[in-house]
């Protein structure tokens, strides 16, 4: 028995070293199994890392800047490697406009880089048709007489140069006329007699004639008056221009006198049309600048013609200035009054920076375009803007050449940036767009100032930011923000940013940890 039992005791003790050599064994080689599969697996990874392409370095605090190398901002704080894939995933800085790379395509966004180029413009003006002033006659007597006949008695009968017009008759034309042929033969009666009383002689003459023709008496009339002597009771005028009469006052019989007009006459072969340009666009129309003029009667003809005269006033109820524009009128188709439409060709300027028109959103009281970032990325900035073209516009401050500027839906982008911040207005916790609109944080109020309406809160983290706990001015949407904070408080806060680099709290009130110490 004795026996059995110690061998009993070393079968036990075999299989015990057995079974502890297979659990070491099988220890071992799960150990090794495992090690093996990390070591797959860590080189897997650091295989994955070494696949990724850097692309950037962006600012932690979410402005737009960006650099190709490592540095810091101004605070101290390290730039944020970007890479390939990752900036897919990462949202837009605060004063970004993020957008899918699907959501861009059905937009239809599409940007253009700001270039240098000489602004043709083409100003467009409403004006009138009026006759050319200097073509414009009129017949009036220089003495006191009676209309004897009409010859033209039509107003718009059109009339040639040298034609009749009328006659009338005067007694004190019948007595000058008369004066003038006994003054003329008396220098012929007294050619033997002294050279006193011829010289006195030929000063009558003289003055008698010089009366006749300030009175205009046509030269053929005064030499056939001299030749027989003969006075005729009435005198013919006659039409100094080829034209239209535009005026007719003179009536068979009437008495007329000295200066009363009696006929106008316009040479409408050439007229002019005076343009009302707005007083922004003045400055671009400069005399000699060509001009195109169409008329509502002839929509298939387009008249040319020449800026020669700016006015100098402007008119207060339209602010316009009258701009003249000088053309000529084949076959006599413009009439004056007609309304017309005038397109000027302003004086090109070297070349200047400039955008499409398209590009540009005007609120009102400021001009914002929508910048490209890349990525999905889209960023708004002012601008100030200066002449404009057709399709293109002056950029003098806010844009640089070969930037890239949204072009076509930019008023879709910036509807729905808008739309986003107005659902996160609203304060709703479970509205997806409150993450987009706003960024949280909790921190201690260090100080307050009411004045300035500004707080300094020393925050923790900001995740939405990726930015590191710090201490930083915020300032309040309104006063009423600020009146139950004090140095100490521990709080809980939403901002924005409502300018690069200006964040503004939009609500905030004491955590739940500060509540309860106060209690």
């Amino acid at each position: 028995m004795k026996f059995g039992a110690g061998i009993v005791v070393a079968v036990i003790a075999v299989v015990a070293a057995a079974g502890a050599g297979y659990r070491l064994g099988h220890q071992g080689f799960a150990s090794q199994a495992q090690s093996s599969a990390s070591a797959t697996t860590g080189a897997s990874g650091d295989s994955a890392k070494k696949e990724r392409k850097l692309l950037y370095y962006r600012n932690p605090m979410g402005l737009s800047d960006t650099s190709p190398t490592p540095k810091k901002d101004p605070m101290g704080m390290d730039y944020i490697a970007v890479y390939a894939g990752q900036a897919d995933e990462e949202p837009a800085a605060a004063n970004q406009i993020r957008i899918s790379t699907e959501k861009i395509q059905k937009l239809g966004v599409r940007t253009e880089a700001a270039q240098l180029r000489t602004l043709d413009k083409t100003l467009r003006a409403a004006g009138r048709v009026e006759p050319d002033e200097r073509r414009l006659f009129t017949i009036a007597s220089k003495f006191e007489g009676y209309v004897e006949r009409l010859h033209v008695n039509v107003t718009g009968q059109p009339v040639a140069k040298g034609q009749p017009l009328f006659e009338v008759y005067s007694p004190e034309l019948v007595s000058a006329q008369r004066e003038y042929a006994i003054a003329a033969q008396g220098v012929d009666a007294l050619k033997g007699a002294g050279s006193e009383t011829q010289a006195g002689m030929k000063q009558l003459a003289e003055s008698s004639l010089q009366r006749l023709r300030n009175w205009d008496i046509s030269d053929e009339q005064i030499k056939a008056l001299a030749t027989t002597g003969a006075t005729q009771r009435t005198l013919t005028f006659r039409s100094p221009a080829t034209g239209i009469v535009m005026e007719k006052k003179a009536v068979q019989g009437m008495r007329f006198m000295p200066g009363e007009m009696l006929y106008q006459i316009a040479d409408l072969s050439a007229l002019w049309v005076i343009a009302d340009v707005f007083e922004q666009d003045i400055g671009s129309v400069k005399t000699g600048a060509k001009a195109k003029v169409t008329i509502n009667a002839f929509p298939d003809k387009v008249f040319a013609g020449t800026v020669t005269y700016v006015y100098p006033t402007l008119k207060a109820e339209t602010r316009t200035v009258p701009v003249r524009v000088e053309l000529v009128n084949p076959g006599l188709l413009l009439k004056p009054g007609m309304f017309a439409q005038v397109e000027v060709a302003a004086l090109s300027r070297s070349k200047v920076l400039t955008v499409p028109l398209s590009a540009v959103i005007d609120s009102g009281t400021r001009q914002i375009v929508l910048m490209s970032q890349g990525e999905g990325r889209f960023a708004p900035r002012e601008v100030r803007l200066g002449a404009r073209s057709d399709n293109h516009v002056e950029v003098l401050d806010g844009v640089k050449e070969g930037e890239q500027v949204v072009v076509a839906a930019n008023f879709l982008i910036d509807a729905e940036s808008n739309l986003k911040a107005a659902i996160g207005g609203f304060g709703d916790a479970s509205a997806p767009a409150l993450k987009a609109a706003g960024h949280q944080a909790q921190g201690t109020v260090d100080s307050v100032d009411l004045k300035d309406g500004s707080v300094n809160i020393s925050h923790g983290p900001v995740a939405s930011l990726k930015w590191p706990a710090m201490t930083m001015e915020f300032k309040a949407a309104n006063a009423s923000l600020l009146k139950d904070l004090k140095p100490g408080v521990k709080v809980a806060f939403e901002f924005v940013e409502r300018a690069p680099g200006e964040w503004v709290i939009t609500s905030i009130k004491p955590s739940v940890a500060s509540a309860h110490s106060g209690h």
